[in-house]
């Protein structure tokens, strides 16, 4: 007789619990950084810039403004911070970085100065000055390597000068000219991002060690903000700042684009900012008069960058074992809930909601939309394609419009209806490169659910004025009209194709929770969502799909997976929104969604990623 091993490899084993898979551990623990209380600062202090220092733990401010510009400095060592040796000459808005036992601080002001002094850990030392004056401006690196860029001289600055241990040079200017910016990373490879021009900017740019990149904008336009100024050029943090007024916004960038995460308790601005993308310190600033506060960012959870822990189990599909705690045999079979996470993608060039999306998580299309309000009207033509990695912007729609769904992959999609001033029916075809007209829906409408591809889709409910029922069929050229939902109701969602497709929640008079299916021919009421709500997404197919974020009592990043049965609440969003983008022609385990609205009805950039892997662990009968 076979043994199990020889059959699926495994042994039978004894266990005394179930194992958690790693994916599951950190689903229920995940890595997240948050911003907690620290030791406040023996002088109060605003018009600062950075800080030296290596984290939470670990950081070095000098100068600022305490009523008038004071040379006093403080160096914090995780929990209280403690009066050192002041600078040479006191002065605000200069740009300090290193440790906290070999720093630089250079420039600031009033009036513009280009003193530069250096930190042996016990006393400063006036070494060579900058070859242009300033203030404002923002510095990377160590006493022996440092890049010091942009500021205020006369105008807002381009200069940047390259600091090699004992001068500065002058080397490759910035492409926006700017004061009141944040920085991370080294000499040769850092970021800068925020700051001021004539006004508030997110514009963000990345040196190479020759010359500077635009990337990504920061979602939050601001200026006078903290960063990790001893991060890297591919993982940052950007926190507080103003437009005025002063925000809580911290933002993590990750090497392409920015994502929004844990709030500051303490909105402000002009502080110091200092530390890694990990472990970062904001200290002092305004609005108050003599701003103390410090604030830690730190993280806590699984990093699922390193091995798993050893007391994690992982589940491995074909495993065969014996619990001894519940006197059952049990198995890991393929099925189930899918265990997985959102992770963070490229954002959206342009903030918006209410387009349509197709494709799937690594090459998508994002089209039309609201813009609300652009620089000329509200509908927006405009059309984004991504690659996996970040967006790019393609050639607009015919006909501008929102709230509308779209259809098949990325090239080949299908738009209809929506609206833009009043209800349409227009119909339009993309080819990978181009958008045609195609022929018209029956019933103009808005806020419908499509599912299907560009050669066999369906379109159904939606709103006229006044939510309807109506179901209508594509076969390439036209619609015809087929049985209706139902329920009428508007604001829900699609999944799947043509002749097996699901129509998810919604709006009829409330949220609606209610789910109904497709065979080709009729609409057959299913399995309910858990929580009701409208303006969700969907991808995926009749038997495996996913539904996630959307508008319920309030706006959530809730994701529900169906296994053909049932739906089974996942792992939640990192931004709440609604009225999103999505790749309609994800699968039940992995998807992309774009823009939208968040809770305060602020247009979004952000993209999330879902990757899920699918499995169970299932009892064995052995009677």
């Amino acid at each position: 007789m076979s043994e199990y091993k020889g059959i699926k490899g495994f042994q039978v084993t004894t266990r005394t619990e179930d194992p958690v898979p790693y994916a599951q551990a950190l689903a229920d623990n995940p890595y997240a950084g948050a911003w907690s209380s620290g030791g406040d600062l023996n002088t109060g202090r605003r018009m600062l810039n950075t800080a030296a220092g290596s984290g939470a733990d670990s950081g070095l401010i000098s100068g600022g403004y305490t009523g008038s510009d004071t040379a006093a400095v403080e160096q914090y060592n995780g929990t209280a911070w403690t009066e050192k040796s002041d600078l040479n000459a006191a002065r605000r808005t200069m740009s300090t970085t290193g440790t906290v036992t070999a720093a630089i601080t250079a420039g600031g002001g009033p009036p513009n100065s280009d003193l530069t002094e250096t930190w042996n850990g016990s006393s400063w030392t006036e070494v060579n000055e900058l070859n242009t004056a300033r203030q404002n401006g923002t510095v990377v690196g160590t006493t022996t390597a440092a890049l010091f860029a942009a500021g205020y001289s006369t105008v807002q600055a381009t200069n940047v000068e390259s600091w090699n241990g004992s001068s500065w040079t002058e080397t490759t200017d910035i492409n926006t000219g700017r004061s009141g910016l944040a920085a991370s990373g080294t000499s040769t490879g850092s970021l800068i991002f925020g700051g001021y021009t004539t006004t508030a900017v997110a514009n963000t740019e990345t040196w190479n060690g020759s010359s500077w990149t635009e990337v990504n904008d920061l979602n939050q336009v601001r200026d006078e903000l903290g960063g990790s100024t001893s991060g890297t050029s591919t993982l940052a943090l950007a926190f507080g700042g103003g437009i005025p007024p002063e925000v809580t916004k911290t933002e993590s960038w990750d090497g392409t684009s920015w994502t929004e995460v844990a709030d500051l308790a303490v909105a402000r601005r002009l502080l110091a900012g200092g530390g890694t993308a990990t472990s970062a310190l904001a200290s002092g600033g305004f609005p108050a008069p003599l701003q103390a506060n410090t604030e830690e960012w730190t993280f806590s959870g699984l990093d699922p960058s390193t091995t798993p822990a050893a007391d994690y189990a992982d589940a491995i599909t074909g495993d065969f074992y014996y619990n001894s705690t519940t006197g059952q045999f049990k198995n890991i079979n393929t099925g189930g809930a899918p265990i997985g996470t959102w992770s963070s993608g490229g954002a959206l060039n342009t903030a918006r909601s209410e387009m349509a999306g197709f494709g799937t998580q690594t090459t998508a299309i994002m089209a039309s939309g609201d813009t609300n309000p652009p620089a000329s009207g509200r509908y927006s033509t405009l059309v984004e394609s991504y690659n996996g990695t970040a967006y790019t912007e393609v050639n607009d729609v015919n006909t501008a419009r929102d709230t509308f769904p779209g259809i098949g992959p990325s090239t080949a999609g299908l738009i209809s209806g929506g609206y833009n001033g009043s209800y349409i029916n227009n119909t339009e075809s993309w080819n990978g490169s181009s958008w045609t007209e195609k022929n018209n829906l029956n019933t103009a409408r808005n806020l419908s659910g499509g599912a299907g591809t560009n050669t066999a889709g369906l379109c159904f409910g939606g709103d006229t004025p006044g939510n309807v029922a109506v179901t209508e069929q594509w076969d390439g050229t036209n619609w015809t009209e087929v049985n209706d939902l139902n329920t009428a109701r508007r604001s829900g969602k699609g999944a799947g194709l043509y002749n097996a497709a699901l129509y998810i929640s919604g709006y009829t008079t409330t949220n609606s929770s209610a789910v109904e299916s497709w065979n080709g021919s009729s609409w057959t009421e299913i399995a309910e969502v858990n929580t009701a709500r409208a303006q969700g997404s969907a991808s995926g197919s009749q038997t495996s799909a996913l539904f996630y974020f959307g508008y319920s009592t309030t706006t959530v990043s809730i994701t529900e997976s169906w296994n053909g049965t049932s739906w089974t609440e996942v792992a939640d969003g990192a931004t709440a929104r609604y009225d999103s983008g999505f790749s309609s022609a994800g699968t039940g385990s992995v998807t992309l969604n774009s823009g939208g609205y968040e809770p305060s009805a602020t247009k979004l950039a952000v993209t999330e990623e879902f990757t899920a892997a699918d499995f169970s662990i299932k009892s064995v009968t052995t009677s």
